[in-house]
């Protein structure tokens, strides 16, 4: 029986990518247009969910958190994070699947900075960390999602399925603790991170397929 670390899974065809790709940004504009009509008041479960986080008392999330707001925006999230993993990918000869990181990355970060000009949503009154303009949708946690998609699309093992669906779970959680975004923009944020993965991997779909293909370990010898 393979272990969890050796399991493949299935990657979508060069279409599926844009279809669902396409499906998950045109899913996020939607729950921006639906913020942006119903007027500044927050969804009922966005309420909900920031008092029960206001009441969870934990130096050991709030230290959690503001390490994850560093490694997830700012200087190091949009540029040494990108640049760090394109250089990995160089490293182990995968020059377009570095492209495609480099893509993915701009493309989820140009995205957000629209939706967030767009809908202006406010966030939170009690943030407590610095944070740019527009609430809707977060960008840190887009940009977690893209590096989650983008790697399980490069290393389709269900191990990495697991630790990037952590990982961004894990930012949508630290961002709502800090009150730096509501509920309902960490789902926008996945949406889009998602999605802008998806769109530029289909660009990228040969390219990246070839790739892995050659550097997937030879089958064992039966002689």
């Amino acid at each position: 029986m393979e272990s969890a670390h050796a399991t493949t899974i299935g990657v979508p065809t060069r279409a599926g990518l844009f279809i669902a790709g396409g499906l998950l940004i045109a899913a996020s504009c939607a729950l921006g247009v639906w913020i942006f009509f119903r007027g500044p008041e927050p969804f009922a479960i966005d309420i909900w969910w920031n008092t029960v986080l206001a009441a969870w008392i934990s130096p050991f999330m709030l230290g959690l958190s503001q390490v994850m707001n560093f490694l997830g925006g700012g200087w190091f999230g949009t540029l040494v994070v990108p640049l760090g993993g394109a250089v990995a990918l160089i490293l182990v000869k995968r020059p377009w699947s570095a492209a495609y990181f480099l893509t993915a990355e701009a493309v989820s970060a140009a995205g957000v900075q629209i939706l967030k000009h767009l809908f202006g949503r406010a966030r939170p009154e009690d943030i407590i960390v610095v944070s740019d303009f527009g609430s809707y949708p977060s960008g840190h946690v887009a940009n977690a999602t893209t590096i989650a998609t983008a790697s399980v699309l490069l290393f389709p093992r269900l191990w990495v399925l697991l630790v990037g669906i952590a990982w961004a779970l894990l930012m949508a959680l630290s961002r709502t603790y800090l009150h730096a975004h509501w509920l309902s923009d960490t789902l926008g944020g996945m949406l889009i991170g998602a999605g802008a993965a998806l769109v530029v991997a289909g660009f990228f779909a040969t390219l990246i397929a070839r790739e892995r293909t050659d550097a997937a370990p030879p089958p064992p010898s039966l002689g």
